[in-house]
């Protein structure tokens, strides 16, 4: 056979009709990409929060199920900076204009930087900004942009395309932002938003309330059902200032259980320890915390407190005479929940409510009629003035009684907060 050159589109061009094309560059009509995205200014700021809404979006089903990997990987880097401007506009009334953008440039740059990993990680032809590093990559893909002005380009409402990936905003790199004192106590919600995935929420009472006068006795009184926090259920990055947070408020209130066994000056002992913790908080990076720059740090964090009256409690399981079917009861301590076991618990669960019900109204009468009765709880059961509530009472006293023997020795258990 003779051997010649062959045009390598003859190959992709036979007989007019593509006989193949390399997998890593499908066709991309019909499915473009408005990438990338300028870098934010001061001259686009205010478009780029005006006209969110009306700037494409890219939604899994814009793409078919297999192909166009290079499309998919710029669509994401849209959508994640998009999603995250979202969020720092929403910090425009506190923050100002000057705070705004720096939120905004940090989630462009790190669009960018993400975008880069991704597309350096495939076998596939690498975004030439991406070959280079530092601020001629950012001044690259500045200079690529389509709609540097962040111009309206659709004519209705775009549908909002979250992020899964973690975007920190570190406002200690920002210049130094005034705040108003109306808008302080948007800060916290719009920090754990900004700091968080978009399908991620924090619950957590963090900054705590100031101790005062009208608080203590709810500070101390409700410290059992409070919870503490753990951190290891948290990912390793974008979670460092929730670390933070969670570690100050577990240390403040091991400190607070100590203050409150104080019969005299638990008040002046909280309110110390509160601003020794805070103290501590914001000499770790300024807390990640505007009130740790603040002319009066505690009272910009009062002023920002969720809870400041120490209110918020963990929801309690609810109590229920079942719970002693599985609790060790002696005879002699708690004869009435004694019986109720020995009688009821065998059976099957569905029937051990009725169960209850009908032996606490017999049982009740034969105490009561009885004079041996040397439970002081029963005696004071026996005394009510109506005969229908004195099962009820016993209820309520043998639920006490088996709630603090299930309780007696046990450490409160900490919870994730992230729910």
């Amino acid at each position: 056979m003779l051997q010649r050159e062959v045009d390598l589109s003859e190959l992709l061009n036979i007989g007019g009709r593509p006989s193949f094309r390399p997998r890593s560059f499908p066709p991309a009509q019909g499915y473009t990409v408005q990438f990338p995205l300028g870098r934010p200014t001061p001259d686009n700021i205010q478009a780029i929060c005006v006209h969110a809404d009306h700037r494409p979006r890219y939604p899994d089903s814009y793409f078919p199920p297999s192909g166009f990997s290079k499309q998919k990987r710029m669509a994401t880097a849209v959508n994640n900076a998009e999603s995250w401007f979202r969020t720092c506009c929403k910090g425009n009334q506190t923050w100002g204009t000057v705070g705004t953008l720096c939120c905004a440039t940090q989630a462009w740059e790190h669009s960018v930087e993400l975008f880069c990993e991704d597309d350096s990680s495939v076998k596939d032809r690498l975004y030439e900004c991406c070959r280079q590093r530092g601020t001629s990559r950012l001044s690259c893909f500045n200079d690529d942009a389509q709609n540097p002005n962040y111009k309206p380009s659709e004519e209705l409402p775009v549908r909002e395309v979250g992020s899964s990936q973690n975007f920190h905003f570190n406002l200690n790199n920002c210049p130094r932002i005034q705040m108003s004192e109306p808008n302080i106590r948007a800060l916290r919600g719009e920090m754990a938003e900004l700091n968080t995935p978009t399908s991620q929420k924090i619950d957590i009472n963090f900054p705590p309330g100031r101790p005062t006068t009208e608080n203590i006795e709810s500070l101390c009184g409700n410290q059992k059902r409070r919870p503490l926090y753990t951190t290891k259920c948290l990912p390793r990055s974008g979670y460092e200032l929730l670390a933070h947070q969670v570690k100050t408020m577990n240390r403040l209130e091991k400190r607070f259980k100590m203050c409150c066994r104080k019969k005299n000056g638990a008040l002046n002992c909280a309110e110390q320890k509160w601003r020794e913790e805070l103290n501590r908080y914001c000499s770790v990076r300024n807390g990640g915390q505007e009130c740790c720059q603040a002319d009066d740090q505690y009272s910009c964090f009062q002023s920002i407190s969720s809870d400041p009256l120490y209110n918020t409690t963990s929801a309690a399981e609810e109590p229920t005479l079942n719970k002693m079917c599985h609790t060790q009861i002696i005879n002699n301590r708690f004869p009435v929940g004694f019986q109720l076991k020995t009688r009821c618990c065998p059976l099957p669960e569905q029937d051990r409510s009725s169960c209850f019900e009908l032996n606490l109204a017999e049982i009740s009468q034969s105490l009561c009629s009885s004079n041996k009765s040397g439970s002081p709880a029963v005696r004071r059961c026996c005394k009510t003035t109506s005969r229908e509530e004195i099962p009820q009472c016993l209820s309520k006293n043998v639920m006490k009684a088996i709630t603090k023997v299930t309780k007696k020795g046990q450490k409160k258990k900490k919870i994730c907060p992230i729910p």
